[in-house]
């Protein structure tokens, strides 16, 4: 599971097809929405890799079924769901339930694609604020998150230990640095992590930008060319290898696996490939500039009812979408995605069935929504000019300072 799953980049980015979408307005569920006499409600998700035989599938089915009704589930990649999403919402089709990665929620409310919870009476009380912001606008939750999933720091014990480092003295940057020099002089490779040029590489420098006290709305403050300078500083001192940049969460996944490297950034969903890894591993906390866990960012998906022109449907999708919420089919669910709960009742429950999700739990505590604050659809005329910055600094075309200004000043024209 990619915790960003590329964002819709392609649709958001396009500012004039926003537009026109927006001016659409509230979707209906004609083709989306037909078999209402028959009873068939039309389910769309980002899990292709999940067939109809997965515990997940099974799930949508099982919810289906209790509802009193069929469920015709379509998974598609989620770049091309969000896509079909807004087509949907022009053409009037939308599906009656969907799961969305939680930077598009905003999105597809600002083309008038998605109820409110209250609208239809989902209760999204007992889910933790900060999960839950990501898919609040304006006050009003548009869905409810079945899970979500973040970035910590992987580190593999056998390499440490060679380099006399104590995992547990890893606190701050500097702390961090000094352990990187100590694993490189003992002969075995550093930290690494992605920093491609598309979302996964903003979602992967937003806890070092965030860790250094940096807001979105300014990119070039010296706090983000602090944090911009410590990922050059990896770089140029051979701490982090230089295909950072060509570098997927897959790919640099796949380096921290060869047993190679003390450090990789990646995320929750890569428990069960670190099980795998042959090597005794840990895990911390990303750490702040100054001590602490940085803010990390969310990833996971909202369970949403779009708009339909037949509101008898709703109460149908409302069941469909509390029973896929529901405490005990999250704990399967979420355990199955390796995703964490966006309760505090079930993350109890899946610390103790794994006690290697304790840290995790702990860092979506303090992980934050990429579009909270306010950013909503801006975000994605934030982050595209944030990763080519860092694109730019990594490879040595333009200083930290510089490639941020330029971030900075491209940000502001959108």
């Amino acid at each position: 599971m990619i915790s960003t799953r590329r964002v819709l980049l392609a649709a958001l980015t396009a500012a004039g097809t926003l537009a026109s979408l927006t001016a659409c307005g509230g979707g209906s569920g004609s083709s989306g929405s037909t078999g209402a006499s028959s009873g068939t409600y039309t389910f769309w998700d980002p899990y292709p890799q999940l067939d109809a035989s997965s515990p997940w599938g099974r799930l949508v089915a099982g919810c289906g079924t209790k509802a009193g009704v069929k469920v015709k589930r379509t998974a598609y990649d989620t770049t091309d769901l969000g896509n079909k999403a807004l087509l949907a919402a022009q053409q009037g089709n939308a599906p009656d339930v969907m799961l969305v990665d939680n930077p598009v929620v905003s999105t597809l409310v600002e083309a008038g694609i998605l109820t409110k919870t209250s609208e239809i009476g989902l209760d999204t009380k007992p889910v933790q604020k900060n999960i839950i912001g990501a898919g609040t606008i304006d006050g009003s939750a548009y869905g409810v998150p079945i899970g979500a999933n973040t970035l910590a720091l992987y580190y593999n014990k056998k390499v440490l230990s060679a380099a006399g480092v104590d995992p547990a003295s890893v606190k701050d940057w500097d702390s961090l640095t000094a352990a990187l020099k100590k694993v490189k002089a003992s002969g075995k490779k550093g930290i690494t992590f992605s920093a491609i040029n598309t979302e996964e590489g903003s979602f992967q420098f937003l806890p070092w930008f965030w860790g250094a006290g940096g807001d979105l709305t300014q990119l070039n403050s010296a706090q983000g060319v602090a944090a911009l300078s410590l990922w050059k500083q990896w770089v140029d001192e051979g701490y982090a290898p230089k295909d950072v940049l060509q570098n997927t969460q897959t790919t640099s996944w796949q380096e921290f696996a060869t047993g190679s490297y003390a450090f990789g950034e990646n995320g929750t969903w890569q428990l069960g490939n670190a099980d795998k890894a042959g090597f005794d591993y840990g895990v911390i906390n990303l750490p702040a500039r100054h001590g602490g866990s940085a803010p990390v960012p969310t990833g996971g998906e909202f369970a949403t009812v779009p708009m339909q022109k037949d509101t008898g449907r709703y109460d149908v999708s409302k069941k469909i979408v509390e029973c896929l919420t529901s405490d005990a089919n999250l704990l399967s669910t979420d355990t199955t995605l390796m995703y964490v709960a966006p309760t505090a009742a079930v993350q109890s429950q899946q610390v103790a069935k794994n006690p290697k999700l304790k840290p995790w739990v702990d860092a979506v505590a303090a992980a934050r929504g990429r579009t909270s604050g306010g950013l909503g659809t801006k975000y994605p005329t934030i982050s595209q000019p944030l990763w080519t910055a860092v694109q730019a600094a990594l490879s040595g075309g333009k200083s930290p300072k510089a490639a941020l200004d330029a971030a900075q000043a491209s940000a502001q024209k959108n």
